[in-house]
């Protein structure tokens, strides 16, 4: 049976393997061998859609941390199957794609090592029932789509995308993480499932909402939601093939995958419903807004990308209401709202995947992406060009194509929205409807630019770097492939209703019972009702918009650049590296002496401090044992040697009282029957010593530093505080009695561990892993001064023969 682990772990296995088969596989693109991972695993999961579809899950387990309910728990349900299907599908055309995209003087080996890492973290996002597992697997996303976006990491603009989009997802894992943590506090697991079933019990815990609102921190700043959308167009500057892949079917929709995933967690509250609906609504129509100023094909897109996952997140909020109304036959009517989001989750993946290929083969065969400079490309490119418009025309919501289908439910559910008797609904609910429709007016007019301006009208060869031509077959087939999809989910749409999106309301809906009463039927005709009007609506004022863009389009520049969220980004940017640039030059003075006082003074106040703050401090010398005469000399003379040692005059004089501070702690060791001890430390101040004087002769004549009055004092502050804190800590543990003593443990070593020897089978057994490490560093350093050696000595022979 296939086990959803092997999904997740292939590609990372085949991801390591890559740079070395890179190397050994001549005689053919390694873009061959690599796209058999998706199409394999896309095999494997098609092959259980019937079993997912009749209502089975697959779960499977393997122990991790179980100290910490931490385990690498996978579950495959009606939902994870549509994203695991996305990310395999899409992902085997991407790379089918890439193959006649990239040169193959790029770094191919390192480009499919970073995709299929992202796949495979990817899988592990949604596959994932443990919330610590699914954690790892949210920022594997973000650190691989780094290096996707830095691809072409000579380019500046890369580098910057990369680093914005790093740094404001990351930022949002972070909180989802605390979020996590938060759910795991509430309700006592990681597991998700296990959380739907138990966390009507915890709706009013006073941790619920901040959990709530960190969670959908997460989500928003993954799916590139208003405010944090601005990192979406940056990210273009990676190639075309990763745009495709990460920015329309699988690292944006991480966050749509976790708010479905988390609906019936958090579905039923008012805040969720109020916060993932109007927040969709705002991104879909500031994206599609600003879509239509980007002379940019493949800014166009990113816009479009963010407005229309504003769409689908909005249609995930307007559905959560039902979980508040409960299950009836009202409650169904409001179901509508996830149905038609996870629908159009597809049909974006499909459209967008293709325009996105679309740009990367008019600018790899034009060497622009610019609008202005386009136009008239239908003729010379007719396949591009019909691409195009299955695309465009479906992105816009028009028939016969897919996205007019989840456009009219997407209305539908928005005008049935807007009478709910919940939530205030019936006084504010009217804005939903309002804002949708005027927000898929500016998605047709940039569906109209994309297509009219880049093919129709006159062509302009001189702006142009090469001559105009068509695509190589290799580069049609995957776009084509998109596009057949496209127009057959419009004519088949009950297919993928039943086999692909009724397990998947099941899974955001898991006490509704029958999830055959949350699947309509998908019709592309159903009279002439409200949403078929607000599509009519659509068309013709989008198109008189169009017609009369020049006229105001100006209206773009009352937008003043100095208030946009890109200079908020920048400036926060800008300050907090102005900051650390202070804060560090204010501290980073070069002289170790400072650093050896920041040290210090930080371990005598938060030492000392919590010594005295928690009443640790205790002094009882009544039980200790007597101090004989020859113990108080011996602490005499190392108390002479060490105050001396500040006033030697010379380097040797001064390792000479140093080495009688060692062998008088050895002395100590044989007073106090420890005589391993005592041979260890004698051993390692006579090689100390030896060491020191035999460095000392080579080093240049010793001339003492002169300071001043106030450095002498802050010193010798530090060093009696320093002192005087070893000191209480030395009597306070002696009289400490809150804990049972830990040598009490180690005493039953041989029982434990087999030795007669207790400091033996600590640093051997108990230590194993310290010691063992330990000996590796030592490996380490020797390795790096053998090679250094060896280095040195290679140059002087080369030197000499020179």
């Amino acid at each position: 049976m296939f086990s959803v682990n092997f999904a997740i772990i292939f590609p990372f296995i085949i991801a390591a393997l890559v740079p070395f088969l890179y190397r050994r596989i001549k005689f053919v693109h390694i873009g061959w061998f690599v796209m058999l991972v998706p199409i394999t695993l896309f095999i494997l999961l098609a092959r259980l859609i019937p079993s997912v579809a009749s209502g089975k899950t697959f779960f499977h387990t393997y122990n991790w941390i179980p100290s910490l309910d931490i385990n690498f728990t996978t579950y495959l349900d009606g939902l994870s199957m549509i994203f695991g299907l996305l990310i395999t599908g899409v992902g085997s055309l991407v790379i089918l794609y890439s193959i006649f995209y990239l040169s193959t003087k790029e770094s191919l080996q390192h480009f499919y090592s970073y995709l299929l890492l992202f796949m495979g973290a990817m899988l592990g996002v949604v596959f994932s029932d443990n919330l610590m597992v699914l954690y790892v697997f949210w920022e594997l996303t973000s650190v691989s789509s780094f290096l996707l976006i830095a691809f072409w990491n000579h380019r500046k603009a890369s580098r910057q995308g990369a680093q914005k989009a790093m740094l404001i997802t990351v930022s949002g894992g972070v909180a989802m993480l605390v979020g996590f943590i938060m759910l795991h506090t509430m309700t006592g697991t990681f597991s998700v499932r296990e959380i739907v079933l138990s966390i009507r019990d915890f709706t009013d815990h006073t941790l619920f909402l901040p959990t709530m609102i960190l969670v959908l921190l997460g989500a928003f700043t993954k799916s590139a939601q208003f405010p944090f959308h601005i990192w979406l167009p940056d990210a273009m500057e990676a190639p075309t093939p990763v745009s495709a892949y990460l920015h329309s079917a699988t690292m944006v929709k991480a966050g749509i995958y976790l708010v479905a995933r988390f609906t019936p967690v958090f579905g039923g509250d008012q805040v969720w419903f109020w916060s993932v609906s109007v927040i969709g609504m705002m991104t879909m129509f500031w994206g599609s807004f600003n879509a239509v100023r980007q002379p940019d094909l493949k800014a166009l897109l990113a816009y479009s990308t963010i407005s229309q996952l504003g769409l689908i997140m909005s249609l995930l909020g307007l559905g959560s209401i039902a979980l508040n109304i409960g299950y009836s036959a009202d409650s169904i009517i409001y179901t509508q709202a996830t149905f038609a989001a996870l629908f159009h989750l597809i049909n974006h993946s499909t459209f967008k995947g293709a325009l996105f290929m679309v740009v990367g083969i008019v600018d790899h065969e034009l060497g622009t992406r610019d609008i202005r400079r386009l136009g008239g490309l239908f003729t010379l490119m007719p396949f591009t060009f019909t691409i195009a418009v299955i695309g465009g025309l479906s992105m816009a919501g028009l028939p016969p194509f897919n996205g007019f289908l989840s456009k009219e439910m997407f209305f539908a559910a928005t005008v049935q929205i807007s009478n709910a008797d919940v939530f205030s609904l019936q006084t504010f609910g009217v804005i939903f409807p309002i804002v949708a429709w005027i927000a898929s007016i500016f998605t047709f007019v940039y569906c109209l630019i994309f297509i009219i301006k880049t093919f129709l009208g006159p062509a302009q060869p001189e702006k142009l770097d090469k001559p105009i031509h068509e695509a190589p077959v290799g580069m049609l087939i995957s776009p084509l492939i998109l596009c057949a999809f496209v127009v057959g989910i419009f004519f088949f749409p009950d297919l993928l209703g039943k086999y692909i999106l009724q397990p998947s309301m099941a899974s955001v809906y898991p006490t509704f019972g029958d999830p055959k009463e949350l699947t309509p039927s998908i019709y592309a005709w159903h009279g002439f009702n409200a949403e078929l009007m607000m599509t009519i609506g659509v068309i013709v004022i989008g198109a008189l918009l169009y017609n009369q863009l020049k006229k105001w389009k100006p209206v773009y520049g009352l937008f003043s650049q100095k208030y946009t969220f890109n200079m908020l980004y920048n400036s926060m940017l800008s300050s907090t590296e102005k900051g650390s640039t202070i804060v560090t030059k204010g501290y980073m003075t070069g002289f170790l002496r400072d650093y050896l006082v920041y040290i210090f003074v930080f371990f005598i106040v938060t030492v000392g401090g919590f010594l005295f703050y928690s009443g640790a401090f205790s002094i009882d010398i009544s039980t200790d044992a007597s101090i004989r005469v020859y113990e108080a000399i011996l602490v005499g003379v190392m108390a002479v040697a060490a105050v001396a040692m500040l006033f030697a005059k010379s380097r040797i004089t001064a390792t000479l009282l140093n080495g009688v501070l060692g062998y008088s702690i050895a002395i100590f060791f044989v007073i106090f029957r420890a005589p391993d001890l005592a041979l260890t430390q004698l051993v390692v101040e006579s090689v100390t010593t030896a060491l020191f004087l035999l460095c000392f002769y080579f080093l240049p004549e010793w001339k003492r530093e002169t300071s001043s009055s106030k450095t002498k004092l802050t010193n010798a502050i530090v060093s009696i505080g320093v002192g005087v804190v070893v000191m209480l800590v030395a009597f306070s543990v002696l009289n400490y009695e809150k804990f049972e003593t830990i040598s009490r443990y180690f005493e039953n070593a041989y029982e434990l561990a087999g030795g007669a020897n207790i400091v033996n089978a600590i640093l051997g057994d108990f230590r194993g892993f310290d010691t063992m490490l330990e000996v590796v560093v030592l490996f380490i350093a020797g390795l790096g001064i053998f090679t250094m050696i060896k280095l040195r000595a290679k140059k002087e022979d080369a030197d000499i023969e020179n």
